[in-house]
């Protein structure tokens, strides 16, 4: 395989603002199970099931958000630690109150996160499927709520997040 060189020089011209990630394909050991965990906890919906080796799901009838396969990797492991792949997939939330529901989500599941973050441009769970896939789950502030420096750079940061501050976001049930 050859080695491709990103030249990150004045003259290279940005991709067009309007592309999108559209859709993620995750390899997973047990359709069922990770259906269980997709549809069952996090809420996506079942869009089609390619026999019993694949299956979409989405949010708002999107014909696919993310893809679950079999077709290499049925009965399988993680990858060990120290290799290379996919580190997380994200889902972005509209608001942050859908953001809560998705942690009253996984609390009721009984799903363990592996990190909460706030990085000032958003807020985010981290959490890991059953395949041990990395999930972020996460919600952009308003771009005008971004926090920047003394020239007006984007100035991300880290910081624990309250999740009972996120969970306040919650309605109580009627």
């Amino acid at each position: 395989m050859n080695a491709v060189r990103a030249e990150t020089t004045g003259d290279a011209k940005p991709i067009d603002p309007g592309v999108r990630i559209g859709h993620v394909h995750l390899k997973v050991a047990d359709i069922e199970r990770a259906l269980g965990f997709y549809c069952g906890v996090l809420g996506f919906e079942l869009t089609q099931r390619y026999g019993t080796q694949a299956a979409f799901i989405s949010a708002g009838g999107y014909h696919h958000h993310i893809g679950l396969n079999t077709w290499e990797s049925r009965g399988g492991t993680p990858p060990p630690p120290g290799t290379t792949g996919l580190y997380h997939v994200a889902v972005l939330y509209p608001t942050r109150a859908a953001l809560a529901d998705a942690l009253r989500r996984l609390m009721q599941a009984g799903i363990r996160l592996t990190g909460a973050s706030d990085h000032g441009v958003s807020e985010a769970l981290y959490l890991d499927d059953p395949d041990g896939n990395g999930v972020e789950l996460y919600w952009d502030r308003p771009a005008t709520a971004w926090p920047r420096d003394a020239a007006g750079d984007l100035a991300m940061f880290t910081k624990t997040l309250d999740l009972n501050d996120l969970l306040s976001e919650l309605k109580p049930a009627e």
